[in-house]
């Protein structure tokens, strides 16, 4: 397989297809069923809260640790390999565990193994692809991450069992882990690093681009969130109504909902590679201001209560959002300090996603109380808040002087 090709593109994102698809049917459905099977109905959810709170405190200290230890032996593919196969033996643990507590230890472990893989995985861009050719690499990793949880929300459907999609799971990681030790193989000339942990860990910060790129990912990702957390209950409270060309589409928010999401993920997967391939020759930063200042006039829009004009704003949404995360991978790469900490420093970048699933929940609700006590419509202050975190996402970009 030829290097910088698009087969070579798409086997470098494939595990990123494979977490994406791992991560939506274990949160959205198995774990959630799992949980049920095994708890007294009053404390089923929380103990689901329970796990998500753990789970979340580990996937923001386990990348940067796992990355570190890949710097420190100048290796990538052995913690791949061994990542991938514990992923699916605790797949396979949650699947058949007899107790909650076994299966709190199995999600544990489960976590902990995509970290392993998390950090030095996410430095392979980085490590092997070509400045100039970092944004298609990009955009090829946003569009798999999206096709991962379309493709898993179509495969709830099968008549496979639970068992079943437990077993689905573990076998698409470990095709896609095959895939990257087969063809991509490990890093040439990588030096392991000597620096302390905390050293490591400090370092990145040193960097006024790496807090920048860190900073304004963390807004976008805390715009999308927030608006997608909340977005069930909007369509529920003020649009009501889900018609579509002139006829009732459903009455239940949910699928609704859900036919938004199935737009926004389209729209991503064609604007992805594209808008990569776009910044490679025109800049980064031209496809990040049009891409958080579009996002932030839909957000704007997003209160016009109709749910027809909604289908059109969410698959423009998806667009933007793909020309935003085709450029975001793109651009933190150009930007690391230390080609010896690029597993570390990745680790760490990761940690401006995983942040704001955290916070989103807890910051909608206080402005939808907010809203409410001031006698205006939570919603809007959920949007326009939304609409900031796009603006100054997209703006304060500028400050990143590394790259173009």
């Amino acid at each position: 397989m030829r290097a910088q090709s698009s087969p070579w593109y798409a086997t470098l994102s494939s595990y990123w297809f494979a977490s994406s698809f791992k991560w939506f049917l274990v949160l959205l459905a198995l774990l959630p069923t799992r949980v049920a099977e095994l708890s007294p109905e009053p404390e089923r959810a929380a103990r689901l809260g329970f796990l998500f709170v753990l789970s979340a405190i580990i996937a923001i200290v386990g990348p940067p640790l796992f990355g570190y230890w890949s710097d420190r032996v100048g290796r990538r593919m052995p913690f791949i390999a061994f990542g991938s196969v514990l992923t699916a033996l605790s797949l396979v643990w949650m699947a058949f565990a007899p107790s909650y507590s076994q299966l709190v230890i199995a999600y544990l472990l489960l976590q902990l193994s995509d970290d392993a893989v998390t950090g030095p995985y996410s430095s392979l861009v980085p490590d092997l692809v070509a400045r100039r050719r970092r944004g298609v690499a990009s955009g090829w990793l946003g569009m798999l991450q999206v096709a991962g949880s379309v493709i898993a929300g179509a495969m709830v459907l099968l008549p496979i069992g639970l068992e079943g999609q437990f077993m689905l799971v573990a076998l698409v990681n470990l095709l896609a882990a095959f895939l990257i030790i087969a063809f991509i193989r490990e890093v040439p000339g990588l030096k392991p690093r000597s620096d302390g942990l905390w050293t490591s860990l400090i370092a990145p910060w040193r960097s006024a681009d790496f807090r920048w790129v860190w900073f304004t990912r963390f807004l976008v990702m805390l715009g999308q969130y927030v608006v997608l957390a909340y977005l069930q209950y909007y369509l529920a409270d003020v649009v009501g109504r889900f018609g579509l060309f002139g006829s009732v589409y459903t009455n239940e928010p949910a699928q609704a909902v859900s036919l938004l999401g199935l737009l926004i993920a389209i729209g991503t997967v064609l604007a992805a590679v594209p808008a990569g391939n776009l910044s490679d020759h025109r800049g980064r930063k031209p496809v990040i201001y049009a891409a958080g200042g579009g996002l932030a006039v839909l957000m704007l829009l997003f209160l016009i209560p109709s749910f027809e004009w909604l289908l059109l704003l969410s698959l423009l949404f998806g667009v933007l959002f793909g020309a935003y995360l085709s450029v975001d991978w793109a651009l933190i790469s150009d930007v690391l300090p230390d080609p010896q900490g690029h597993a570390t420093d990745m680790g760490i970048w990761q940690t401006s996603s995983i942040l704001p699933q955290v916070l989103a929940g807890s910051f909608g609700a206080w402005l939808g109380t907010l809203g409410e006590q001031s006698g205006g419509s939570g919603y809007t202050l959920i949007f326009l808040a939304a609409a900031v975190c796009f603006a100054l996402g997209a703006v304060l970009v500028r400050q990143v002087w590394g790259a173009k």
